[in-house]
This record gives C-alpha cells, sequence and structure tokens, in this order.
C-alpha cells in the first residue's frame, strides 16, 4: 500500500471509495459526484493498493485561528472527509492516513484536528480510540413529508409545496426533537490536539 498526495487522476478512485465506504453509515445519503476543493490550504492524502484508491483523508486548514475550525485554541485543520473503502477495512488503513496527515499538519505547525461525524458507535470509537475528546455535539434533523413540514417549514413562493427538508438542532430539547422526527442523527464534534 502506498499513501501519496492526491492528484486530479485519482477523482473517479476517491468518489468511489467515500460513496462505498459512506454506504453502511449515517451518511448514507451523502454522495458526492466529484471531489470538493478547498479555498484554503490543505492535506488531501489517498491511501492506494494495485493502482485503486482504497483509502483517503482530506484536511482544510487556517493560517488564521477560528476561519475554518469552530473551537479556536490555535491553528486547527478540519478533517472534512476520511474513509476506506469497505473491501480494505480493518487493515489499519484509516490509522496509517491518519498518522501520515498528522505528520504533514506538526510540520506545517497546526495546533489541532476538528472533524465532525453523525451517530455511528463503531466510526465514533475509531476516533476515541486515536485520541480525538468530544467537545459538542448537536442534532441533524431530517424532515420528510408535508404533515411533518406543518409548522416547521413554510414556502413564501405560491404553489410550492416542501416536502422534505434537513436542519441543524442546536437547542436544548434534544430528546424532544427526537421523539418528534423519525430520522435524527447527534452529529459530534471532535477535536485532537497535535502538539
Amino acid at each position: 500500500m502506498e499513501i501519496r498526495r492526491y492528484n486530479q487522476k485519482d477523482e473517479k478512485g476517491w468518489v468511489r471509495c467515500r460513496t462505498l465506504s459512506f454506504l453502511e453509515t449515517a451518511y448514507f445519503d451523502n454522495v458526492l459526484r466529484e471531489k470538493e476543493t478547498y479555498e484554503n490550504p490543505s492535506i488531501e492524502l489517498v491511501a492506494v493498493i494495485d493502482d485503486r484508491v482504497v483509502g483517503l483523508i482530506d484536511i482544510e486548514y487556517e493560517l488564521e485561528s477560528g476561519t475554518i475550525c469552530s473551537r479556536g485554541k490555535g491553528i486547527g485543520g478540519m478533517i472534512w472527509h476520511i474513509a476506506v473503502h469497505p473491501d480494505y477495512q480493518r487493515r489499519r488503513i484509516g490509522i496509517k492516513l491518519l498518522n501520515e496527515a498528522e505528520k504533514k499538519a506538526k510540520e506545517l505547525g497546526l495546533d489541532y484536528f476538528e472533524a465532525w461525524t453523525r451517530d455511528d458507535e463503531w466510526v465514533n470509537k475509531w476516533y476515541e480510540s486515536n485520541n480525538f475528546k468530544v467537545v459538542q455535539s448537536y442534532l441533524h434533523v431530517f424532515v420528510e413529508g408535508s404533515e411533518k413540514l406543518t409548522g416547521v417549514l413554510k414556502a413564501q413562493i405560491g404553489g410550492l409545496h416542501p416536502v422534505q427538508a434537513f436542519a441543524h438542532y442546536v437547542g436544548d430539547e434534544k430528546e424532544k426533537v427526537k421523539r418528534t422526527f423519525e430520522r435524527v442523527h447527534e452529529c459530534f464534534g471532535y477535536d485532537k490536539q497535535l502538539s
């Protein structure tokens, strides 16, 4: 296995790897058709076996504290994507990608990583086992059906009838929100100090 910088020719493999790795998670419907690009500098790595992208990590990092990350304790790097193709999981590829990204981040003078993920127990255990600490959480709320949207969302355009919505809930009544809507995920924010 080779871990190297992402380059444009990796895009198709990157998209396939990310899509397949997310299918068995709470992000199953978060499908991208092309790789994101970043406004700020980034660490973008892929793990490759036999010319196939089998893992990836993308970290956009700050040049000034608080411009990308929400915690604001020094210069941070936001982990936007980390994924391992399902056929290659349980081979420590994710850990190897993270370790290589940490090495590069330290060389750049970054102080910490920030990451956000939904409530898949195995994913959260992975972050915790790699020395990330939960620092906050909020809810991702999916609202399906016009009857559920009544009182939640109102169209300002005549003839437009919303049937689906996605929202962030940051209030104090998480349990009420979980009881009210069928698909609600807790989204956990993690920090990992690099020094």
